[in-house]
């Protein structure tokens, strides 16, 4: 297969720190690869703790000039700009995410679209937002102020990185702070381009800071560091928890959106071939690398072998090839190593069910992250291919009789991101996702979002949500500010017992 690289290519990716692309202070740096030949394309600047302490230096010196102090709308004026010079180049930037990530060109167009939509949604939301008062007549007024809380640590993953930095990168910008950005290490060539956007759309420099680097060197250095208050991360559960215990003795606040496991339960009166489109899309679209995937199909046996065949069939058909071939379905996954992981499930599952699609390498793929689409069926609870984040075009399908035993096994496993619900039955519709262990729950629907909406998960799937005002909230400290309108009437300590007053108006 012929791969060619994107026109315009850097000679090499760096850091961007205080209005500047700039090298590692120790010159390291590391080799980037791309996932459909694994042939090293890029050197990137490996940051480390002295990068780290650069890039936060600058933030924090940009946090005492004038983007704080900015009116909302006067920021949300630049927030569009940005998401108007995004949408500008979204080809452009849907190329280089697909030569970075392996992601189907026409996926990661919309994901740059997305991006554009994140940063208009809090453009937006910041003009339009507003906050509590509470007003005891006559007495006293209590209202609240927000103010942005400072340099924000924002540690993105690798599966769709462009959008994903612009979830974190547009709340935080929007209420006020600056930032420091440590993108995933697998691909952080789109992450590149957010320094000439914010750029010409007028952010000050040091506002927006990039230190590119491995998790245990610039990751772990962004959150250990006592300028930082706050950490947004994404990525895996187990990075989390070292996450978690490396912020604690700082009590910094934390957002963090972890793995998922989620289930799509098909009862048998839903619509059989809208579900069948659904949950085929939700665990191949992006490749299967997306942590609200419906990885695990719970259906009802009475449809379960109709079932099981219609889906093993459509996986068999789906068009696995070049990531920039419009026509391709499934592209490359994002590095060798998340590769073998993949593979190596797919072997563990050949041992634990009964594989009806796929389970290799694709036909004519010699080269490359070619997976092609898995499907096992009759997969127990117990299974490790059932219980496991895998990451990747794999799907475990398990039957179920009634209720009560789908919603057990809905909730049997570690995580609780999403689920999917297929019935037509309105009662259990309704009741049913009520039970379910997800921080978010589709009912006869794929992952359709709203950006109001909070985002986040129980369990091992995260902690605190992001999405709409939960966003303001997280990147904003509440102040209470308390108004008295009349007389105080304060206790008179130290005035004699003549002048002693009663407490009942004390709080």
């Amino acid at each position: 297969m012929s791969q060619n690289a994107p026109h315009g290519l850097p000679d090499r990716i760096r850091h961007f720190i205080d209005g500047e692309f700039v090298d590692s202070v120790d010159g390291d740096t590391f080799d980037v690869l791309n996932p459909a030949t694994d042939q090293v394309y890029i050197k990137a600047a490996a940051g480390k703790k002295a990068d780290v302490d650069l890039a936060v230096a600058a933030a924090r010196r940009a946090f005492d000039g004038p983007w704080p102090k900015l009116l909302p709308r006067q920021r949300s004026r630049v927030l569009h700009r940005v998401a108007d010079l995004v949408e500008a180049q979204d080809k452009r930037l849907a190329e280089l995410e697909t030569w970075d990530t392996g992601l189907p060109i026409t996926q990661a167009l919309g994901q740059a679209q997305r991006a554009a939509e994140n940063f208009r949604f809090f453009a937006d939301l910041i003009v339009a937002q507003r906050d509590d008062a509470y007003k005891v007549p006559g007495r006293q007024v209590n209202y609240v102020n927000r103010k942005p809380k400072g340099v924000a640590g924002l540690i993105t993953p690798w599966n769709t990185p462009f959008m994903l930095e612009s979830w974190k990168l547009a709340p935080a910008l929007a209420t006020g702070n600056t930032v420091v950005l440590k993108p995933a290490e697998f691909t952080p060539l789109s992450a590149s381009l957010w320094a000439e956007i914010f750029r010409e759309a007028g952010v000050p420099d040091g506002v927006f800071n990039l230190v590119n680097g491995f998790g245990e060197d610039a990751g772990d250095a962004l959150v250990k560091h006592p300028d930082v208050p706050l950490i947004s991360f994404t990525g895996e559960s187990r990075t989390g928890q070292i996450i978690f215990a490396n912020a604690a003795p700082h009590l910094k606040g934390l957002s963090m959106e972890l793995g998922g496991k989620s289930p799509a339960v098909v009862f048998a009166d839903a619509d059989l071939e809208a579900a069948l489109d659904a949950t085929v899309f939700g665990v191949f679209s992006l490749n299967g690398e997306r942590c609200t995937a419906g990885s695990r199909v719970l259906v009802e046996r009475s449809v379960y072998d109709e079932f099981v065949e219609r889906y093993a069939e459509r996986a068999k058909n789906i068009v696995v090839g070049d990531p920039r071939d419009s026509a391709t379905e499934v592209g490359a996954l994002v590095h060798p190593e998340h590769y073998a992981k993949v593979m190596s499930y797919i072997e563990i599952g050949k041992s634990e069910a009964r594989l009806v699609a796929g389970g290799g390498r694709p036909e004519g793929l010699a080269e490359g992250n070619y997976v092609a689409p898995t499907v096992f069926a009759d997969v127990e609870p117990d299974a490790r291919i059932f219980q496991e984040e895998i990451f990747g075009p794999v799907v475990a399908i398990t039957p179920f009789d009634g209720e009560e035993e789908a919603l057990r096994l809905a909730n049997g496993v570690m995580y609780g991101l999403a689920a999917y619900v297929w019935t037509n039955d309105l009662r259990r519709a309704h009741t049913f996702a009520q039970s379910i262990d997800a921080g978010m729950v589709w009912l006869n629907s794929n992952n359709v979002r709203d950006l109001r909406t909070p985002f986040g998960g129980v369990k091992a799937s995260g902690l605190g949500h992001e999405g709409g005002y939960r966003s303001i909230d997280f990147y904003t400290d509440q102040q209470a500010v308390h108004i008295t309108l009349n007389e105080a009437h304060s206790p008179r300590f130290g005035r004699g017992p003549e002048a002693a007053t009663s407490f009942r108006t004390q709080k």
